[in-house]
């Protein structure tokens, strides 16, 4: 099977490059938010290697302002908090290949002018028209490329008991490696329509912006 040649894998990466202005995230929700919650104080709950890893400190942060703009508050260093937030997240690379139809014009198909280019000749009596070229040759090429499958964790739980309140998985693929790009759109998409309905999964697209 032939590989795809410059010029049409030169196009198609202009298209998913264009495609990468746009997060397109799959939001799966389980809530189990109470209708009243006076007392709104959390805190992060971190793991040792956490608390020293600067990237997870700033997707941190970006859960942060979101939590805060639905009215939840960090508590204070020695008091007791109502809620308790894990944050987790990865990212892994994956090979995908497809097979794209290529025409071809008939003219150069095979070899050029006198090497079998001609794809048919159409016969006029004694003589033949030596300029038809026929209908298009169809060809496949394959194209392989890679592709970034990041996922988003976040659930937030009675600091006291631990109970579940609510649980968001966020899945997103693109070409770009860099989660640091796309995690802002992931969290908000996290919190968008919170607290939503249990057990529902949804489509959210969000341009990104400078």
């Amino acid at each position: 099977m032939k590989r795809l040649t410059v010029p049409l894998l030169a196009a198609l990466l202009v298209l998913l490059a264009g495609c990468a202005s746009t997060v397109r995230s799959n939001v799966t929700v389980f809530s189990d938010w109470p209708a009243a919650l006076p007392d709104q104080t959390y805190v992060f709950e971190r793991s040792e290697v956490q608390n020293k890893d600067l990237e997870y400190l700033n997707y941190e942060n970006l859960v942060r302002n979101e939590v805060r703009r639905l009215g939840l508050t960090e508590a204070e260093t020695g008091k007791s908090p109502t809620l308790k937030i894990v944050l987790s997240y990865n990212v892994n690379v994956a090979d995908v290949r497809t097979v794209q139809p290529v025409y071809v014009d008939p003219f150069f198909y095979g070899g050029g002018f006198y090497g079998g280019g001609f794809y048919s000749r159409r016969h006029f009596g004694f003589g033949y028209d030596p300029f038809f070229r026929g209908p298009p040759v169809v060809d496949y090429q394959e194209l392989v490329y890679q592709v970034y499958k990041r996922q988003l964790h976040v659930l937030i739980s009675r600091h006291a008991d631990g109970k579940s309140l609510y649980d968001v998985r966020v899945n997103s693929q693109g070409e770009n490696p860099a989660l640091t790009v796309v995690m802002p759109y992931m969290v908000r998409s996290a919190f968008a329509e919170f607290p939503g309905k249990n057990g529902t999964a949804r489509i959210i697209d969000m341009k990104i912006t400078d």
